[in-house]
């Protein structure tokens, strides 16, 4: 199976999982990048209140066509409940060259279940695996949470 992961982080926590399972699975990967500067508290609000609104972003030009891959794996940091605003901008470019879909959120506080959701919703499909990792999971080991999700994959 050719399975692609394309994910977007802005403080490295979505970063850091999406590598470590892009090396588990031996798949491609692929940052989505953001044009809009969101380092900074004030531009942490301000994604939150993009995210709130569903509102698009510019994002780089992606190297890899979805639509060549058997299985897409969507990571995203959790903003207001949903997902970061340069995902939904992937996915509404993408959205329809998706075969299948598997979804890793990382967030801090609550909203993982809405996301994971929301992003089923826009795509039109069931994730066939889903990982959530928490602060307290970045705390922590999280290892037995990405090996259950890479053995539901493979």
């Amino acid at each position: 199976m050719k399975i692609l992961l394309v994910y977007y982080s802005r403080t490295n926590n979505t970063r850091k999982i999406s590598e470590e399972i892009s090396t588990k699975l031996n798949c491609d990967v692929e940052e989505i990048k953001d044009l809009k500067e969101r380092s900074g508290k004030l531009n942490y609000l301000k994604s939150g209140y993009d995210a709130i609104r569903s509102k698009e972003t510019q994002i780089e030009d992606m190297k890899n066509d979805p639509s060549d891959y058997d299985l897409v794996i969507v990571g995203t940091p959790v903003w207001a409940s949903t997902m970061a605003t340069p995902v939904l901008t992937y996915l509404n470019k993408n959205k329809n060259k998706i075969k299948d879909l598997a979804i890793v959120v990382t967030f801090g506080g609550s909203g993982y279940e809405k996301t994971i959701s929301n992003i089923e919703e826009l795509c039109g499909k069931k994730a066939i695996a889903t990982l959530p990792i928490s602060r307290k999971d970045r705390d922590s080991s999280y290892d037995h949470k990405i090996d259950e999700f890479t053995n539901k994959i493979e």
